[in-house]
């Protein structure tokens, strides 16, 4: 595999969930003495993306201190797509050739995995592959800017990965942080070593 190439590829960082289904403020949660957001934005800061974008809300624990660019979701309860559009456009102001979407929900990702994502990106799209899904993170082309900022709803940008190729997730690092559950798994998953 080629050496990921980061140039002009700018990263976002989806960072503005409610955290319903986890009872609240989820991405604030501790996990192993940092808030779960802290660990997916840590990793992909440490990367040498063109650019780190994340549309936050206000409660979204700090990430300028990380080297962010944090993006206010407009309107605060504002759909997933509202926050795609948002971090997307900025990308494409920034002149961005691609753009890999990320979840501050997903704190496992291994940074290996990102940079294979990026070794493999041919331009178009690029998608991680876990239980036969395709999910973030994944890596969009800039001629798929206008397709992401027009989604609507709720919905992440799934329907635009149904055939994009797809390189598997470690199981481990699939886990996404929506319930209380989640997160004693991956507390339990970071002190086994396993990561």
């Amino acid at each position: 595999m080629a050496d990921p190439d980061f140039a002009g590829i700018a990263v976002l960082l989806l960072a503005a969930g409610r955290g319903t289904r986890f009872g609240g403020a989820k991405l604030d949660a501790d996990l192993e003495g940092r808030p779960v957001a802290f660990h997916a934005a840590a990793m992909l800061a440490g990367l040498p993306f063109a650019r780190h974008f994340a549309v936050v809300r206000g409660d979204t624990p700090a990430l300028a201190p990380l080297g962010w660019a944090t993006l206010p979701l407009d309107p605060p309860h504002a759909p997933q797509s509202r926050s795609l559009a948002i971090g997307v456009a900025a990308a494409r102001a920034a002149g961005a050739r691609g753009v890999l979407i990320a979840l501050a929900d997903m704190p496992l990702v291994p940074a290996a995995h990102v940079a294979a994502l990026v070794s493999a990106f041919d331009g178009d799209r690029i998608a991680s592959g876990a239980g036969g899904q395709r999910m973030p993170p994944a890596l969009f082309g800039a001629r798929h800017f206008g397709a992401l900022e027009a989604l609507s709803g709720d919905r992440g940008a799934g329907a635009l990965l149904a055939d994009a190729p797809c390189l598997p997730l470690p199981p481990e690092a699939e886990l996404d942080v929506d319930r209380p559950e989640d997160l004693a798994r991956a507390q339990s998953l970071l002190r086994s070593g396993l990561l």
